[in-house]
């Protein structure tokens, strides 16, 4: 059984490596077989847009848009709803297969057993 890994980002590109180390980590445990949540969260929630991932530029870094449908091929993607709601961000702008959900639905998840969480 593959262990599970939350992973919330909670920044932008106000702070480009740490967002990009989020979306890499998420990507490599998803590469790697891990049952993987990658949570959006403050200015990542943009990421969830259709194109904004595409405008992430971070010098020898894999591009985010390629990180986010790495994830997505075995795992989900997730924009908290609060910071969707503060962003005026609707289900129906989301990229294909990202969804909203709340603190409740983390929460749940972080507390199952044997889920390693992240936060960057």
């Amino acid at each position: 059984m593959a262990r599970s890994l939350v992973v919330k980002v909670t920044c932008g590109a106000e702070d480009a490596e740490r967002c990009n180390q989020a979306f890499t980590v998420a990507a490599a445990a998803a590469a790697s077989g891990a049952d993987i949540s990658l949570w959006l969260t403050g200015e990542a929630a943009w990421f969830g847009v259709p194109g904004r991932a595409e405008e992430f530029d971070l010098d020898l870094a894999t591009p985010l848009d390629q990180l986010m449908a790495a994830v997505l091929t075995t795992g989900s993607v997730t924009v908290c709803s609060q910071c969707a709601a503060r962003r005026g961000i609707v289900a129906g702008d989301l990229r294909e297969g990202v969804t909203i959900a709340g603190a409740a639905v983390f929460a749940e998840l972080v507390l199952g057993d044997g889920v390693q969480a992240l936060v960057y």
